[in-house]
């Protein structure tokens, strides 16, 4: 009888030894290939390893730099909300730079708006940390499902965005960033302020206006980097060299062929009864306007730009 308790105990003994050495394995191996599936941990061969793993979120440097970024420019982005850096090709239009998607001027006033939400890693986040999915999404743009389908395809088809394993939206990095960006790594790009473009969007993008909204995103790659102004060469640095774009051919440019029309158009968008585009006026010929846009939307440049676009910035109230 107690030969048979000894011997039930080596083979309990054994098992535990084996199933404690599996254990270890298994921990092991989810380290190096685990992943989080639905705030769980799950080992490589589908093993839920939560009881042995805690998740922790790890702070991301980027974040804590520019939560503590007190500087000019952080001050006039929390103003504004914080912002996303839009990338893209100066000088040329959107639509072209996007032709392959066949995006729309709608598609594109959507496009930013999604953009406002891109997180420190490139998922499409709400206000509340919430990760956006498909479904969210719709009822975020606000659109008809048929034409959400649509729209959604397109971003996907053209890599703007993606469906992780999660079921959350990751944004392309070559399109909406946030946080720093390492030095020269791009040279196109611009601020785009959260709070100004969803207020924009929650009063102008669920209804006809919609493609009029379209416009600011369409115009981004033609923004000078320090006064906000819309020319041919964003980049120059010189002011007396700048090339304004005028109103004419900005109208042309963007698939307007009346001109006073798309003045009417930029004149219908104001965030807090401040218009998003202002005029500079020629005496001679009014279809030759020059045009600034409201740099509480969007703003590319340094501190020395901020200081001249807070100058201009009077001008819209």
């Amino acid at each position: 009888m107690n030969e048979r308790l000894r011997r039930d105990k080596r083979i309990e003994d054994a098992l535990a030894k084996r199933m404690d050495s599996r254990k270890g394995m298994r921990a092991c191996a989810t380290l190096e290939g685990g992943r989080i599936l639905s705030g769980r941990v799950i080992a490589p061969d589908g093993v839920d390893m939560s009881h042995v793993f805690e998740i922790k979120k790890t702070p991301n440097p980027n974040k804590m730099k520019f939560l503590k970024d007190k500087t000019d420019i952080g001050l006039f982005s929390e103003e504004n909300g914080g912002y996303v850096w839009g990338l893209f090709k100066s000088s040329e239009t959107m639509e072209k730079q996007w032709c392959d998607a066949n995006l729309s001027q709608s598609d594109l006033a959507r496009l930013i708006y999604l953009g406002t939400f891109t997180d420190y890693e490139g998922v499409l986040r709400q206000a509340n940390g919430r990760a956006i999915t498909k479904e969210s999404m719709q009822g975020l743009v606000g659109i008809h499902r048929t034409k959400f389908n649509v729209f959604y395809r397109k971003l996907t088809t053209a890599s703007i965005i993606r469906a992780t394993d999660d079921g959350y939206i990751q944004m392309s990095g070559e399109v909406f960033q946030r946080g720093k960006i390492a030095s020269g790594e791009y040279v196109d790009r611009i601020r785009i302020y959260r709070d100004t473009v969803r207020e924009l969007y929650e009063k102008y993008g669920k209804g006809r206006s919609v493609s009029q909204l379209g416009i600011i995103y369409s115009v981004i790659p033609f923004i000078h980097r320090n006064i906000n102004l819309i020319c041919y060469n964003p980049m120059e640095k010189h002011d007396d060299d700048i090339r304004p774009i005028t109103l004419d051919k900005l109208a042309l440019m963007l698939g307007y062929q009346n001109a006073a029309k798309f003045k009417q158009a930029l004149r219908g968008i104001e965030i807090n009864n401040q218009p998003v585009f202002a005029f500079v006026e020629d005496v001679h010929d009014s279809r030759k306007r020059r045009i600034i846009v409201n740099p509480r939307v969007i703003f590319a440049g340094d501190f020395e730009g901020l200081t001249a676009c807070r100058g201009i910035a009077i001008l819209f109230n």
